[in-house]
């Protein structure tokens, strides 16, 4: 017993353990994740459940109903009749109190209702339909928005943690020439300006680089929260933004034809002109007729109480066949008033597709601007990358040697910080621009 015990344990924690999320993720591979696990996913998914639960339920509503009724009375004190006496050969002019009925009943009555013709449920159906579609297309628009900021969330922490590598190299830098212009300066070989100037530069740095080390906590925080972890997970980043970039950089997106049907605002405003559309029909149908028909069945027992089954019970069937019809003939122009209002939304729900067409037409010219603009100034920022770094070695030789002063040397180290911020922010946004254009053109 204790060896199966023991088993059926360790089996317990190895599934646990097989179960726990993992800790390494790719861009792409924490983009999945995260459109399983998100909870604004979630919920999206919960959503299209409910908006097919929803069409089942309208659906429904036409269908065969069956209710049931059970009662059973007990009348304490029953109410008495006054009947004229000559009817049992009394003294006319007098009466005689009776008690009609016994004092117990029990029914049991089971309906069964069908609706025939409404047209509103006609309508309702179709207009569930059209919702479904909505919930559809709303969760491919949620799927985008967990997708962009799960790239935003990769890209921000490989930078804060790219910030980090950098300033430890450039406070190293400082550190040393800072030691040796000390020394220079004990030795009556510096001013003591070119101390001060270098101890400025290691400050800032040293500021930057703690901020960037909280960031590297928030960054990784916000993308486990993104993609559904607990804040402390252990989350391992396996690219570099050399790698995300080299992946992100597709020249031929640029050259993708945009099919408007397949972008996602353009199918939620199409949804938004089917709900319009139904929500006229629906306005039109109220002055139509409705017919349903029913039938029931029931028994009356008359006995004492609980005896209701007895054989000796007195009791007697009942059943009705019936059709209920509802002609609408006059509203004081509500019903009128109803449809106006029904065909001004619709025709508001046409003008806002035609702008969205014209907009869409607009952000997608502006996606390839931005993508192209990203892809150029991360060449450029690369570039100029090189170039500080070559102008702050060639100022540290020349300070080194004397040639240079420590205003031109501090210029040159604030230029080559500058140029890296700017290749890492343009690596992100290469990253981040692609995606967006991809969300337009929806490939």
């Amino acid at each position: 017993m204790r060896i199966t015990l023991a088993g059926l344990a360790l089996a317990a924690l190895t599934l646990g353990y097989s179960q726990e999320a993992p800790t390494r993720f790719s861009l792409d591979e924490a983009v999945a994740y995260a459109l399983e696990h998100n909870y604004t996913a979630i919920n999206a998914n919960r959503d299209l459940v409910d908006a097919q639960k929803q069409k089942w339920e309208t659906i429904a509503t036409g269908l065969p109903q069956i209710s049931a009724a059970v009662s059973y009375q007990d009348q304490l004190k029953q109410p008495v009749s006054l009947i004229p006496a000559e009817f049992f050969d009394g003294e006319p002019g007098t009466f005689v109190p009776v008690v009609f009925g016994p004092p117990r009943t029990t029914s049991a009555t089971a309906t069964l209702r069908q609706q025939i013709f409404d047209g509103s449920y006609i309508v309702g159906v179709q207009a569930t339909q059209a919702f479904l579609r909505y919930s559809q297309n709303n969760k491919e628009k949620t799927d985008q928005e967990v997708r962009k900021t799960v790239v935003e969330a990769y890209g921000n922490t490989l930078l804060a943690r790219e910030s980090v590598a950098i300033l430890q190299k450039n406070i190293a830098t400082v550190e040393k020439n800072l030691y040796e212009t000390q020394k220079l300066y004990e030795n009556g070989l510096a001013e003591e300006e070119s101390v001060e100037q270098l101890q400025i530069t290691l400050a800032t740095l040293q500021n930057q680089y703690n901020n960037s080390e909280r960031l590297v906590e928030i960054t990784l925080q916000m993308l486990n929260t993104l993609m559904g972890l607990p804040l402390e997970h252990p989350t391992e980043l396996t690219q570099t933004l050399d790698d995300l970039v080299a992946q992100q950089t597709r020249f031929e997106l640029l050259e993708s034809p945009f099919q408007m049907e397949n972008n996602v605002d353009y199918k939620l405003v199409q949804n938004l002109n089917e709900q319009r559309y139904y929500e006229l029909k629906l306005a039109k149908s109220r002055a139509l007729p409705t017919l349903n028909a029913f039938i029931n069945y029931g028994r009356t027992g008359f006995s004492d109480p609980f005896s209701y089954f007895d054989d000796q019970t007195q009791s007697f069937e009942s059943s009705i066949l019936g059709f209920d019809l509802s002609i609408p003939i006059f509203s004081s122009l509500g019903r009128s008033a109803s449809t106006q209002r029904a065909k001004i939304a619709l025709e508001k729900a046409k003008t806002q597709l035609k702008e969205t067409e014209q907009q869409l037409e607009l952000q997608v010219k502006r996606a390839r601007t931005d993508y192209t603009l990203a892809i150029e100034t991360y060449q450029t920022s690369k570039q100029n990358l090189a170039l500080a770094e070559r102008i702050e070695t060639k100022n540290e030789i020349k300070y080194g040697e004397g040639l240079a002063t420590s205003f031109e040397l501090r210029q040159a180290q604030t230029q080559l910080y500058t140029a890296q911020q700017e290749y890492l922010q343009a690596m992100v946004n290469v990253v981040n621009r692609k995606t967006e254009l991809e969300n337009i053109l929806n490939p």
